[in-house]
């Protein structure tokens, strides 16, 4: 019988480590094959190509179908001359009356012509308050011309407005979430005029990097030529990569699909971005910082009142009074001590030194500027 229940627990144990032995064989194998994960980016991601790009349109219109929280027309004048002008078109004579109405708010109509968009197709718009409308809940836009820079008309808007706010008030209170003097028409307008742009008949064009730097323009140029054998890209400045493939590719679409799917590593300045109203600080990985002391610390003083009363004795002829008592207490933070960041620590380095100290946003930013000041922080200080 023991022989037997031995027999049972040498056979679990065995299955046991090779079920382990598996597991961490499987673990090492997928460490040891796992691809590397590095920073670089697709060119299409880093880059614009020169005519492909959006155009912005605007127009002015009228909101209509207002539950009462549309412009006043005593204090929108222009409210009114276009309610009036878009009645009279209508066969409606209102110029000598007095209106009233609260139902009709101007707006601003805006919309992005999106590139290649082809004549009849539909794009989102947004709407804009202009007067004093508290509210466009339940408007409808009417039609709207939206023009581009050049003041012809690329697209008519008209539509249902959707908003995300709300507002609800009473005699005695109100509350307002949200923005509801701005809506949303979702393909609310249809293009009516093409811009045209014959792409694929371009023999060079530009790429325009989004975040200019010389390394990066570079590379973008090496990959490319790297990858058609031939030099066909060169770096002209920090933001553009000229692409030249001259007169025997007949198919510049084909050309650049291929292209804006290699992969670059980006390159950037070293830089830490603050942003004070907030206390975000944000630092690039390239950050460094040479050998500094650090020591930070503030006087705190807190005074607290807790008044008390006193009473006179049984049957004196004393008064009940209010004695003041005051409690003072100070803190220099003396037990914070003087900390040595070492010279080219990284950026994680610097955080955990930072951290170590017990420094909050607001102190490290001001730590950051006197770093910076003191020349050992080799990075560009960005304050929005």
């Amino acid at each position: 019988m023991q022989s037997s229940r031995f027999s049972v627990k040498t056979l679990i144990a065995r299955v046991l480590f090779f079920v382990g032995m598996v597991t961490f064989t499987t673990v090492f194998l997928m460490v040891i094959y796992a691809p590397v994960v590095d920073a670089s980016s697709r060119i299409k991601d880093l880059v614009d190509i020169e005519g492909i790009r959006e155009n912005q349109l605007v127009g002015y219109g009228l909101v209509v179908g207002l539950n009462g929280t549309g412009d006043k027309l005593n204090n929108s004048p222009f409210t009114r001359q276009s309610l009036e002008s878009m009645l009279e078109r209508l066969g409606v004579n209102t110029r000598d009356s007095n209106l009233r109405t609260k139902n009709v708010a101007a707006v601003m109509v805006t919309a992005n012509l999106p590139p290649f968009a082809t004549h009849g197709t539909r794009i989102d718009v947004t709407v804009s308050a202009l007067g004093d409308a508290s509210s466009l809940q339940g408007g409808t836009l009417l039609v709207t011309p939206l023009k581009g820079a050049n003041g012809e008309v690329f697209a008519v808007g008209q539509g249902s407005v959707a908003i995300a706010g709300f507002k609800a008030q009473g005699d005695a209170a109100s509350i307002t979430r949200g923005v509801p003097t701005v809506g949303r028409i979702s393909n609310g307008a249809i293009i009516e005029r093409e811009i045209r742009h014959q792409l694929g008949k371009q023999r060079s064009m530009r790429l325009a990097l989004r975040n200019p730097d010389l390394t990066t323009a570079r590379r973008i140029a090496t990959a490319i030529n790297a990858f058609r054998g031939e030099d066909i890209a060169r770096a002209v400045d920090p933001s553009t990569v000229r692409l030249a493939p001259g007169d025997k590719y007949t198919d510049i679409i084909n050309l650049l699909t291929e292209i804006e799917q290699l992969y670059v590593e980006p390159d950037q300045k070293a830089r830490v971005v603050i942003d004070e109203r907030t206390g975000i600080i944000v630092m690039g990985r390239d950050v460094r910082v040479s050998t500094v002391a650090v020591a930070q610390g503030n006087l705190t003083v807190t005074i607290s009142e807790q008044p008390q009363v006193s009473q006179p004795a049984p049957l004196s002829d004393g008064v009940t009074t209010t004695v003041p008592r005051t409690r003072i207490n100070v803190n220099d933070q003396g037990e914070r001590k003087l900390g040595i960041i070492r010279n080219g620590v990284n950026l994680r380095q610097l955080v955990n030194g930072l951290n170590a100290l017990g420094i909050g946003p607001r102190d490290m930013i001001s730590i950051l500027q006197a770093i910076k000041a003191a020349g050992a922080l080799q990075a560009e200080i960005e304050v929005l």
